[in-house]
């Protein structure tokens, strides 16, 4: 392309970088390790191309975000002066509805077709069930439209049969799949007569596109004569599909880091990177490994990780510092949970001390519960700090439906904390909800039996609508197994005996046990109507299930409900509440998905224990190494510091929960790691 400026591509890139940035026209593999300069490399690409002769529209870029297609396509324009605009850069879903919109009919859609969100995906699946089936949308064991909609969607992204991801993920549902796969296609028909497309539809249409217009596939194959994919280790089978289809001429570089694979969940294949070459002869593997962002010895710690990883031909990996030597990465053995908390924060407050900023260090854990006894000690410590990845604990949905049930029945006058209950339920809103409330406060007066027992009267019930009449007598009656528990706890000494696990009683044993500690009562609330509720209504339950496993702990330190109520409240109003302005300097507290791709000059890794990371549930179901994957990520994120610690218990419902050693750290040398013993110490 003529008129560009001289990029001085040999100055300005390493051997590596140069190397991959040059690649002659063929399928090419760029595995660029943690802190390599990625980004750069993508970016110089394009500028090559450019230099090379290649026109703007002739290179199709795709990411998995808009900022980081922005960011790209922007340092691009700086480097060779080309507007952003004449490139075709973006999502995977951007560019599908792109080309969807020019290429409607073989979609079976008008140009014009909406898109829907998820929100409106849900209603629409929801009236589809309605008219079709009703008494499916009554029996509350069900599942409803966000539950069937995410199996629906993970079978689509993954290109797997519909009934046998059905199958598998609503295993608990009676019957089998067959009705919900009726709903799938009056779903799909739908949308069609209404021309509409939700997300999935903006990468399957386009798949079908060019699986079933050969002129399509041809017009578009000849367009994009240099595509770029960036993150290929997150592309799930649909989107890899499509990338196979558009690089005929294997015109194509993936850029990725299969040691950063952690996605997996979301539908994201780890094997799309490692079988690149097959699908893709005469590819060429480039590997840059030299990496600007930690010290020698944090590199050496991550590279015993992946050494124990299952080995791919051509894929080994081993990533070179540049930087001069730091400080060991430490591995401290504490003897809990609560250990652990006090430990780190007395390790924070020291560096902050010593001059390092809190904005400068990051606190890490596989899950958001995890986090939970270090935000009380830095309360206490009076640390200023900010959640960054999403939601508090205590703000997320499923937590605050539970805290609702332990407000009402520790203060029977909080109508805000039955309303939020009575609102859960079918038909059920905010005007609905204070006729119960008025009626319920009318039944209490005449039997003078309390406000929870007043539930179940019938002058309550005739004003519960009819399809939550069923819903509304189970929470009634969980209501009065978590009063008779605490009530019973004021009168009598905890018993000794240990609980059952969480979820594996039934509702019928639920009702009939005595909860007598603020975990028990918990444990009550869940294995009760709420956990019914819950998984039957959010797609990822296990998920939230694991949340309120960590509530039922945090519980365990108390010993009245109105103090666990209480603390709730001072954790969510406190520091910790405020978000972080840029000025500020706070700690950050995140998960580890939520770091992968951010650096940090200090990081603190919570619960390297088997049954916290790798948590347990990925333990039983073979999925060790994506967790692998995932320490790996979390201790490439540190630049300066990495301090990790591992618990030999947990604090749970049940008192201590023993926990291995982290398996990934087991196996390492360790002559890459200090070892701090605090297991046996005081602090």
């Amino acid at each position: 392309m003529e008129g560009l400026p001289p990029v001085d591509f040999r100055g300005d890139l390493n051997e590596e970088q140069y190397a991959a940035v040059t690649s002659p026209r063929g399928p090419a593999l760029v595995l660029a390790g943690a802190g390599s300069g990625k980004t750069r490399t993508l970016t110089y690409r394009v500028a090559w191309l450019l230099h090379q002769g290649a026109r703007p529209w002739d290179i199709l870029l795709l990411t998995f975000t808009n900022k980081a297609a922005k960011e790209m396509l922007e340092r691009v324009e700086d480097l060779t002066g080309v507007p952003r605009g004449q490139f075709w850069g973006g999502t995977f879903h951007s560019i599908g509805q792109r080309i969807l919109r020019a290429n409607a009919a073989a979609a079976g859609r008008s140009p014009d077709f909406t898109i829907i969100d998820q929100k409106e995906s849900e209603q629409l699946y929801s009236e589809i069930i309605k008219s079709e089936d009703g008494a499916f949308i009554k029996d509350k064991t069900n599942p409803k439209a966000p539950v069937i909609l995410d199996a629906y969607s993970h079978a689509r992204n993954t290109l797997r049969p519909t009934e046998e991801v059905m199958t598998e993920r609503l295993d608990w549902m009676k019957g089998g799949p067959e009705k919900l796969l009726r709903f799938c296609n009056l779903y799909e028909e739908a949308k069609r007569a209404r021309n509409l497309c939700d997300f999935d539809d903006l990468l399957s249409l386009w798949l079908r596109v060019l699986e079933s217009d050969p002129a399509a596939l041809a017009h578009y194959r000849r367009r994009f004569r240099h595509i770029l994919v960036d993150e290929f280790q997150d592309t799930n089978r649909l989107q890899s599909r499509i990338i196979d289809l558009l690089a005929d001429e294997h015109q194509v570089m993936a850029v990725g880091d299969d040691a950063q694979c952690i996605y997996t969940w979301r539908g994201a294949d780890w094997e799309n990177i490692v079988s690149f070459p097959q699908r893709h002869p005469g590819t060429v593997i480039h590997t840059i490994d030299t990496n600007y962002r930690s010290t020698p010895e944090i590199l050496a710690f991550a590279n015993e990780i992946l050494r124990h990883r299952p080995k791919v031909e051509g894929f080994d990996r081993r990533l070179r510092a540049v930087r001069r030597s730091g400080a060991m990465p430490i591995v401290f053995t504490v003897g809990d949970t609560s250990q652990q908390a006090k430990l780190v924060g007395r390790r924070i407050l020291q560096l902050h001390h010593e001059g390092q900023a809190l904005a400068d260090m990051q606190v890490l854990y596989r899950a958001h519960y995890q986090s939970l006894e270090l935000q009380m000690e830095l309360n206490a410590l009076g640390v200023p700090f900010v959640i960054t990845s999403g939601h508090k604990f205590f703000d997320l949905a499923h937590v605050k439906d539970v805290l609702a049930h332990l407000r009402f029945i520790h203060n029977p006058l909080d109508r805000v904390a039955l309303s939020r209950l009575l609102c859960l339920l079918p038909k059920v809103g905010p005007a609905s909800a204070e006729k119960i409330i008025t009626a319920a406060m009318a039944a209490e007066a005449s039997q003078g039996r309390g406000w929870v027992r007043a539930l179940r009267a019938d002058s309550v019930l005739r004003k519960v609508p009819e399809s939550a009449k069923s819903d509304f007598t189970d929470l009634a009656l969980t209501l009065e197994d978590m009063l008779e528990g605490v009530e019973t706890a004021r009168a009598k000494p905890a018993p000794s005996a240990p609980a059952p696990d969480l979820f594996e009683a039934s509702r019928e044993n639920a009702a009939e046990r005595v909860a007598r500690t603020p975990a028990e009562t918990v444990r009550v609330c869940v294995e009760g109507w709420y956990g019914t509720h819950m998984r039957t209504l959010f797609p990822d339950w296990k998920d939230r299930e694991q949340d309120l496993q960590g509530l039922v702990g945090f519980a365990s330190k108390f010993e009245d409900v109105g103090d666990l109520v209480a603390q709730v409240a001072l954790l969510n109003g406190e520091a910790s509440d405020k978000k972080a302005e840029p000025e500020e300097d706070m700690l950050r507290l995140t998960t580890i998905h939520q770091s992968k791709g951010l650096e940090f000059p200090v990081v603190f890794l919570l619960g390297a224990a088997d049954g916290l990371l790798p948590l347990t549930r990925a333990i039983e179901d073979g999925d060790v190494e994506e967790e692998r994957r995932l320490f790996y990520v979390a201790c490439t994120r540190a630049m300066n510091s990495l301090q990790i610690f591992s618990p030999r218990f947990a604090v749970s419902g049940e008192g201590y929960r023993p926990l291995d050693p982290c398996r990934f750290i087991e196996e390492m040398s360790p002559d890459c790691y200090e070892l701090a013993d605090y297991a046996h110490r005081r602090l």
